[in-house]
């Protein structure tokens, strides 16, 4: 499957590279948050990545729900769980990184749990700055942008049929609440097939250090954000 390349298994544990998990992002979620870049100090594979896995290892539910309970650093040994409702991911030290509650129906088919997992990953891939800059600046806040906070809390996906075609994603709408320098944020999203509604999905966010709205800094951030994605382009054309 398409996801191989960027994970590597031993004994039935799985293990990432920071290049791995930063080809990932860049490639695949079009993502650029700093903490997917290879070279970062706070450096953390994308949960995205082990949302891509599950679905390749496990099959596609017609329920799912992700809780992350972590950060993945490079280098750790994941131990693959047995398939079973409930999966855990936890470290071959017993640390917990994610659980997955899962029921229905099950596919495994190949083709639809591709699209479906390049669309979603792209969806939350964009996030900065698609979604969050204008969210935040509605009320007047922003996130560090030199020290971004952006945490992946959880998801869930229930879909109406597993025998969609072409799976696409559509935002339908996004909420913030905030607490001082807190916020947390959850975006609803629809699976549509041949101009039909298939499913509905949820994902949730924690963000930290939030700030007044700076509009020149926050233009500034964009500008730096979109140069990388410029200069990664260009290097891999």
């Amino acid at each position: 499957m398409f996801i191989d390349s960027y994970y590597s298994e031993q004994n039935g544990n799985i293990s990432f590279t920071r290049d791995q998990g930063s080809d990932f992002a860049k490639k695949v979620a079009d993502d650029f948050n700093p903490l997917h870049d290879a070279g970062a100090s706070r450096f953390c594979i994308p949960g995205d990545l082990l949302f891509a896995i599950i679905l390749a290892r496990y099959g596609l539910s017609r329920h799912m729900e992700f809780v992350f309970s972590g950060m993945v650093l490079e280098g750790i040994e994941l131990v693959l769980p047995e398939p079973s409702g409930e999966l855990s991911l936890d470290d071959i030290q017993g640390k917990h990184y994610l659980s997955v509650n899962r029921s229905g129906d099950i596919t495994t088919d190949e083709t639809l749990i591709q699209g479906l997992t390049r669309n979603y990953v792209e969806f939350s891939g964009h996030t900065f700055p698609h979604i969050l800059v204008p969210l935040l600046a509605e009320q007047g806040l922003m996130i560090n942008p030199n020290r971004p906070m952006v945490i992946y809390q959880s998801m869930v996906i229930d879909l109406d049929t597993l025998g969609m075609a072409d799976p696409s994603l559509e935002i339908d709408h996004n909420e913030l609440t905030t607490d001082g320098k807190r916020g947390n944020v959850s975006m609803a999203f629809n699976f549509m097939s041949a101009g039909q509604l298939v499913g509905r999905g949820e994902k949730h966010m924690v963000l930290g250090g939030l700030r007044e709205f700076d509009e020149q800094a926050m233009t500034a951030a964009i500008t730096r954000y979109n140069e990388r994605k410029m200069a990664f382009a260009m290097g891999n054309d």
